[in-house]
């Protein structure tokens, strides 16, 4: 057996193939939703997955508004921020942080799902969260992808 044929294709910023994808929140749950759109982001569901390589598709999510948490979640769960100053540890709960936009919430989501360092902060680049049923993509074409298609 020739072992010269067989290499390990990696791909790199000129050889991936960006698609642009619509995923409608309506009825989603927040975690479900957010771990799909984290693997769309970084291309897992790529035949030529590269972990170093921004290889995944442009995500753009519509209906934030109409996003679930299960549980008592809207009340108990907290986000946690620090201002920098001694003492400046806030907290906003899941509904005063969707009170104050709902597209907060899911981005919060998809960025602690991604990686902590610069190729996480492009990937986060390629999300595009909007409230309500329109967006401002529509000249991409973006390709609509059923959630619960993708496992």
């Amino acid at each position: 057996m020739d072992t010269l044929s067989y290499k390990t294709v990696s791909a790199n910023k000129a050889t991936v193939t960006k698609d642009w994808v619509h995923v409608d929140a309506d009825g989603q749950t927040l975690g479900r939703l957010s771990s799909i759109v984290a693997k769309l982001l970084r291309g897992k569901f790529k035949p030529n997955f590269t972990p170093h390589v921004d290889c995944g598709d442009n995500v753009i999510i519509t209906n934030a508004e109409k996003i679930n948490l299960t549980g008592k979640k809207w009340d108990s769960k907290e986000y946690i921020r620090h201002t920098g100053y001694p003492g400046g540890q806030r907290s906003l709960t899941a509904t005063e942080l969707f009170n104050k936009g709902p597209e907060r919430l899911i981005e919060n989501s998809v960025k602690g799902m991604l990686p902590k360092n610069k190729l996480g902060a492009a990937i986060f680049r390629n999300l595009k969260v909007y409230a309500g049923s329109e967006h401002d993509q529509s000249a991409q074409k973006p390709k609509t992808i059923n959630l619960n298609d993708l496992k």
